[in-house]
């Protein structure tokens, strides 16, 4: 290549190179140009964000600082905030930071170390003079940062709308700050703990309460909320409080209380428990058995008689079981009715949960012979409430009722007496079929009557006595006690008829009356009256005739006895003559004795003896009658024996009557004793009567012939006929005693006497009847 071409070529080169640094340096130039513009405008957008933050953290009423070993790197924060932070404390008005952070390093030296060492974050109250500080602690990028901010804004809340809101209300408010000190408090608070103002509260070191102050602190401490329930003490009544505690929101160890007054809702729930206890134990003296059952279908109460009516654990049922649970055991312990499908029974038990109204009645009859009535009704807490009633005895009793009420008026219908039971309204309850025949009404006629005055019209025209039906219906319609009284009457019908009435009153306030035909029984009872009259003519007449008889008897029963005593007495007269004479004079002595006898029962029959009342000595009266009747009994080949008492008690009777008496049993004693056998005469006395037994060993008295031994002139194997035993009787028994007989046939017969110590019989005069004893032998 020539020397121009290679200068030609260097020189293109060279001037292809200038052009292409040319490019690449106005490419350069404006890339540099376009980076400086951003620059710029991010320096600017950063000095306008660092402005704004700074602004924003100048706004609060807080300070930041940062730390290193060395001391503060930075400082955040205006200058009132930090001579506010630092006033009171030393050096605060030179260098009021220094000052603050020494108070920090003195509260929280350690924490503060491990914050800048460590990076270990801490929150921290500080107690200045200016007030409650907050401290925070935080790493950031290597660096320690402290934020210091004033504790609670209480001052701003209270001048907010909220704090207005909170003093406006009703109940008890206030604010305590992380110190425990009163910050804030509403006027409810202050009207209740009787304070003027705040300061007076804090000056007078007020508190809401000693719990209420321990539930503040705990939210505090906890930093959560609280609750809590107290009972005060004021104004000369007890009130109840529901105590919130809150942390106020932004932290600072402030806590908000509220104490919101439930003494009402206290005194209604205490109300209701105690009626909800009175409920339960009212029903717990109830007879009949309760269950409840709550909406979800579980037992919540049964009284006692539910527990005893199915004979159920308690301990069971104190776990609530289900209604179907419950049926389940009854049905184990077979204490339902016994059915065939008990599921589909069972279902429809349980279908009653879904009523709204009460379901009718029902009954269940138990295997063991029981029978339940049972109740079900929507209970208003929901659920349902199940009453059971042992309607057995009820039933039978009902079963007993109107069988009684079948009986009793088959009963009166089979009466030949006319009844009717008015009630207390006057209108007939029931009656009989010879009511109607009595009256000559039908059942339909006394139906369409059906009230008294009504009847009394058709019955007038039988019985037309206005009285008498004025005074029946008195005695039905009228309530007063003095008027239901029971009366009796008689009246004559129309037809001829005696008809008798009567009422009587009725437990249940009814009246009953009664109507008979008495025409019969009036004629009788006048024929049986005359015939008495007749008869007791006809006593006196044969009173009259035994007594004339028998003083008859007495003249001509004289002369034999002294003609037989003549002839006894002469001289000439035949041995087997004189054994006649005597004879004759026994007899006559003996019938002479007997119209004695006779004539006694006729005076005592006819009321008209009398004792002759005396001290009678026992036994002085015995050693005469045994002196008298040894011979007679010694003639029969037997012995008599005497026993008596030597302090026997002196008695008050007629010793005449007594001795008549003793001699009869005698005389009886002696025909019935043989030879070889024995008569035995005693007495004994105790505080009320003296009994004198006279025994003997015969041939005793049969016992169907004991029962009629006292009564007279009746055929007996002992003695004949007479009137000996039953004079005896008559005797003790005018003296107010009795006598008795002991026998037993083959083996004698024993009579007793029982005479009380002085005479109580009406034969007695009255001035001769003594009050006690006359003495003792």
């Amino acid at each position: 290549m020539a020397e121009a071409d290679i200068a030609y070529v260097a020189t293109a080169g060279a001037a292809g190179l200038a052009l292409a640094v040319s490019a690449w340096a106005w490419r350069l130039r404006r890339r540099l140009s376009s980076r400086d513009r951003n620059a710029v405008a991010e320096l600017a957008a950063t000095r306008s964000a660092l402005a704004d933050r700074e602004g924003a953290l100048a706004a609060f009423d807080d300070a930041r600082l940062s730390l290193d070993h060395n001391g503060v790197t930075g400082v955040v924060g205006t200058t009132e905030v930090w001579s506010a932070l630092a006033r009171g404390l030393p050096e605060a008005e030179n260098h009021p930071i220094d000052a603050a952070l020494d108070a920090v390093r003195a509260a929280a030296g350690p924490r503060l170390t491990a914050l800048i060492e460590a990076g270990e974050p801490f929150d921290q109250t500080l107690d200045l003079p200016s007030g409650a500080w907050r401290v925070d602690g935080r790493p950031a990028a290597g660096t320690a940062w402290l934020r210091l901010s004033r504790l609670g804004g209480v001052a701003q809340v209270a001048e907010s709308g909220l704090g207005l809101l909170a003093d406006s209300s009703p109940a008890p408010t206030w604010i305590v700050d992380s110190a425990g000190r009163l910050a804030w408090a509403n006027r409810a608070w202050l009207t209740e703990m009787k304070a003027d103002s705040l300061e007076d509260a804090n000056a007078r070191a007020l508190s809401f309460d000693r719990g209420a102050d321990a539930i503040v602190a705990e939210a505090g401490r906890v930093q959560a909320r609280q609750e809590g329930f107290r009972w005060t003490t004021g104004g000369g009544r007890r009130r109840a409080w529901r105590i919130i505690a809150e942390p106020a929101p932004g932290g600072g160890g402030a806590v908000v209380a509220f104490a919101i007054d439930m003494t009402e809702a206290e005194e209604t729930r205490d109300t209701l428990r105690r009626h909800v206890e009175a409920h339960d134990e009212t029903l717990n003296h109830l007879a009949d058995a309760v269950a409840i059952f709550g909406p979800s279908k579980r037992l919540a109460f049964h009284n006692t008689a539910f527990q005893a009516l199915f004979n159920i654990d308690p301990a069971w049922l104190d776990e609530r079981p289900t209604h179907a649970e419950l049926l389940d055991r009854l049905r184990q312990r077979r204490l339902l009715p016994e059915v065939i499908d008990y599921a589909g029974w069972k279902a429809r038990e349980l279908e009653f949960y879904g009523a709204s109204e009460a379901t009718p009645d029902d009954s269940w009859s138990l295997p063991d012979g029981r029978t339940l009535r049972v109740v079900r009704q929507p209970h208003p807490l929901g659920g349902i409430l199940l009453l059971f009633s042992d309607i057995t005895d009820e039933l039978q009793l009902r079963s007993r009722f109107n069988a009684q009420i079948q009986v009793q008026t088959a009963t009166l219908d089979k009466l030949n007496d006319a009844v009717a039971v008015f009630g207390s309204d006057g209108r007939i309850r029931l009656h009989n079929e010879a009511f109607e025949t009595f009256w000559k009404l039908t059942d339909d006629q006394l139906t369409e009557a059906s009230d008294f005055d009504a009847i009394a019209e058709l019955c007038k025209v039988a019985l037309p006595d206005p009285a008498l039906w004025l005074g029946l219906k008195a005695r039905v319609a009228d309530p007063d006690p003095e008027s239901r009284v029971a009366i009796s009457g008689e009246g004559r019908t129309t037809d001829g008829r005696m008809a008798s009435w009567q009422t009587r009153p009725l437990p249940d306030g009814a009246t009953l009356v009664a109507f008979s035909d008495v025409t019969a029984q009036r004629e009788l009872e006048q024929a049986l009256a005359a015939k008495a009259a007749a008869l007791e003519e006809s006593q006196a007449l044969k009173r009259e005739f035994v007594g004339s008889v028998s003083y008859e008897l007495r003249t001509p029963l004289t002369t034999i006895v002294g003609y037989s005593e003549l002839l006894e007495t002469l001289g000439d007269l035949p041995e087997r003559s004189r054994q006649q004479a005597g004879a004759i004079r026994v007899a006559a002595s003996q019938l002479a004795r007997s119209i004695d006898d006779v004539l006694d029962m006729a005076q005592i029959d006819a009321g008209e003896m009398e004792l002759s009342l005396g001290d009678l000595h026992v036994r002085d009266m015995f050693a005469d009658i045994v002196t008298r009747f040894r011979p007679r009994v010694e003639g029969r080949g037997a012995t008599l024996k005497a026993k008596c008492p030597a302090r026997l008690p002196t008695i008050r009777a007629d010793e005449r009557r007594i001795g008549q008496a003793l001699e009869h049993l005698l005389e009886n004693a002696v025909r019935a004793v043989s030879e070889g056998g024995e008569v035995s005469l005693s007495a004994e006395a105790n505080s009320s009567e003296l009994r004198i037994r006279v025994e003997d060993t015969g041939r005793g008295i049969p016992y169907h012939l004991q029962p009629h031994v006292f009564d007279r002139f009746v055929r007996r194997d002992r003695g004949g006929p007479g009137v000996g035993l039953a004079l005896v009787k008559a005797m003790v028994e005018m003296h107010g005693g009795w006598a008795e007989v002991e026998s037993e046939p083959g083996k004698g017969a024993a009579f007793i006497l029982h005479l009380p110590l002085s005479a109580t019989g009406a034969a007695a005069p009255p001035e001769l009847k003594l009050g006690g004893m006359a003495g003792v032998e």
